[in-house]
């Protein structure tokens, strides 16, 4: 399934996880994780963006752009999970696994490409 947010379901997501609208420091980073999780053809290799590509573009974005005051990590956390659940899709990895992936994303250590991998990874199989 392919689902396309807007700016509307993310200060929605942005409730539901932060209990409170925190004043938006730039909506310009929210803006760019839309645009960029709506691209169809992310390279010359993937013609093709599965949900878990769509979810790293949209946490990769959300933690480099800090969009939020505060508390972007968690928000751009809870953001891929919350869509990839919302594409029909599963993930589940410890808090450990999370915490790694989102510094090695600050760390500018990851593609989107590898961030998707690493999420794709995390699939619950299907019984």
């Amino acid at each position: 399934m392919e689902l396309l947010i807007d700016i509307r379901w993310l200060l929605d997501r942005q409730q539901d996880l932060l209990g409170k609208e925190l004043d938006i420091k730039d909506y310009s980073g929210l803006v760019a994780a839309i645009a960029r999780h709506r691209v169809n053809t992310p390279s010359l290799d993937v013609d093709a963006p599965d949900a878990y590509w769509r979810a790293a573009a949209l946490l990769d974005t959300i933690v480099l752009q800090r969009p939020l005051p505060t508390r972007n990590s968690f928000f751009g956390y809870g953001v891929a999970v919350a869509y990839i659940v919302a594409s029909g899709e599963t993930v589940q990895a410890p808090y450990e696994q999370w915490r790694d992936l989102i510094h090695d994303i600050r760390a500018l250590r990851l593609s989107v490409f590898d961030i998707a991998s690493r999420l794709r990874s995390w699939q619950v199989p299907v019984l």
